[in-house]
């Protein structure tokens, strides 16, 4: 864990949050899948959420209460010098997500591009371990990752890509019952570089 911590910490000492390949402006691709699944007052947790601009808008937005996990505490630390007083609504958990005991539930589970690193076996079960203590029944789970077509590293790092039925039934198989699939859908993010990286999208929702 030291070692994944100690690389995602250099990722954001290195290059300014604009200049890494996973930064989407305003979270543009996040922010309406996301609030499209809110009802007011539902909290939400952005796993991963590193110094993405999407706790930021959910809160400015009236949307919450707002967590944000992320095993690199630079990456948290410059989320919220960005939002100034306004970090001060949002939930900062610096932690390993397969390391993590969830303390609260939520009616939101959002990942952009954490499940696709988990290349060990061990660690997608404990993925699925704290997702499956963290999302309250009746709630959802919104997960990408890089397609199947996509790129199979990202910041030096392997990567495992996902088709959406290869997915849900890799959770399926890790969580049985957990997740029943709702949707989803493909696209293309343009790094701030100009490359293209396909990724998928799904959502899932947590029976009652």
């Amino acid at each position: 864990m030291d070692d994944r911590r100690a690389h995602w910490n250099a990722a954001y000492r290195n290059r300014r949050p604009d200049e890494v390949s996973w930064f989407d402006a305003g979270a543009s691709e996040s922010f309406g899948r996301v609030t499209a699944l809110l009802r007011p007052g539902d909290p939400v947790i952005d796993v991963g959420g590193g110094a993405s601009d999407l706790a930021g808008r959910l809160v400015q937005g009236g949307w919450g209460p707002v967590s944000v996990l992320d095993i690199s505490e630079t990456a948290l630390a410059e989320a919220r010098a960005r939002l100034g007083p306004a970090a001060a609504e949002i939930d900062w958990i610096a932690a390993d997500v397969t390391r993590w005991t969830p303390a609260r539930t939520w009616a939101l589970w959002h990942d952009r591009a954490v499940f696709h690193f988990l290349t060990a076996p061990e660690d997608r079960a404990a993925y699925a371990a704290a997702l499956a203590t963290a999302l309250r029944p009746g709630g959802h789970a919104v997960i990408s990752s890089f397609a199947a077509n996509g790129p199979d590293r990202c910041s030096g790092l392997p990567v495992v890509r996902y088709a959406p039925d290869d997915l849900a039934a890799t959770l399926a198989s890790l969580a049985p019952g957990l997740l029943v699939p709702v949707s989803a859908s493909r696209h293309l993010h343009r790094t701030p570089g100009g490359a293209g990286q396909r990724f998928q999208t799904s959502v899932f929702r947590r029976p009652i």
